[in-house]
């Protein structure tokens, strides 16, 4: 089981010396990825789903692994999760290749429907069309990354007789890591990722999503070019993890811990607390 970081985007962290301090401490530690998180907008006045108030900042994902690839030269880099429908397929492929291109191979595009009305208005998606989107955008941006003359005809993306390059590193594009806890997204990881992405409390709620990634793969057809299915497993409330946890989740099968040092405020803290889980048991 490897070790990652996650959410250092928003909040307290997200400023380019502090960003640069802890995604250096983190690769130094033997951390192996860092992850960040997604939203445009957020709903004002704030709606009970909401993750954040709508004043809390983050930032954009893209631009902010693109600052982190640049500082580091061994850590994955990965969207936990980037909010696909919100994205035009065809310019978020270019942005993907581009960021795959210069980190050497490194991003870890994790993807989401996304369930925030007033976000996905804002932006033009209708709530009901997000998970026909995402299916559809995926397989658009695999065109684009991979098909000697790509071309896709679809509800919501249709192109042909265009190209893009330079492709990403991996001749099938960046690892997909598709995040979500309904049968539906667990029927999309094991259909079209190479990777799930999920969190919880505990390592009795991963076990739960596991028994449901095990009913998908019993409903929906693999494809085998994908592999064995990844997990990455994020802890939230309690923010620490114990060694025992730690090892519970390595039984469980966990490729990916993701640590969630907020909503720690101080960058010091976050410091403090990436050296304290660097030596968790694996």
């Amino acid at each position: 089981m490897e070790l990652g970081v996650y959410g250092l985007s928003a909040k307290a962290t997200l400023g380019p010396a502090d960003t640069a301090r802890l995604a250096r401490r983190a690769e130094e530690w033997g951390y192996r990825s860092w992850w960040v998180g997604d939203h445009v907008v957020l709903p004002s006045p704030r709606v009970p789903e909401s993750p954040m108030a709508p004043t809390d900042p983050i930032l954009d994902p893209l631009v902010h692994l693109s600052f982190v690839a640049a500082l580091t030269e061994r850590m994955e880099l990965g969207t936990g999760i980037l909010i696909l429908p919100q994205r035009n397929p065809v310019v978020l492929a270019k942005q993907a290749a581009s960021l795959d291109v210069l980190s050497g191979g490194r991003l870890l595009l994790g993807v989401a429907p996304g369930y925030l009305e007033p976000e996905l208005a804002a932006v033009g998606v209708r709530l009901a069309e997000r998970g026909g989107r995402t299916d559809e955008y995926l397989d658009a941006m695999r065109q684009l990354w991979s098909a000697p003359e790509p071309e896709f005809h679809g509800r919501y993306a249709d192109f042909d007789h265009v190209d893009a390059h330079p492709r990403p590193v991996r001749p099938d594009g960046p690892r997909i890591m598709i995040g979500g806890h309904s049968p539906a997204a667990y029927r999309r990881a094991v259909a079209k990722g190479h990777g799930w992405i999920g969190n919880g409390h505990s390592p009795q709620d991963l076990a739960r999503h596991l028994d449901g990634l095990r009913k998908a793969a019993a409903e929906v057809t693999r494809p085998a070019h994908l592999g064995r299915l990844e997990i990455n497993f994020m802890q939230i409330d309690p923010v620490e993890t114990s060694p025992d946890d730690a090892r519970r989740y390595a039984d469980l099968g966990v490729d990916r811990l993701l640590l969630y040092p907020l909503p720690l405020e101080d960058p010091a803290d976050v410091e403090a607390f990436l050296r304290r889980h660097a030596d968790l048991p694996r």
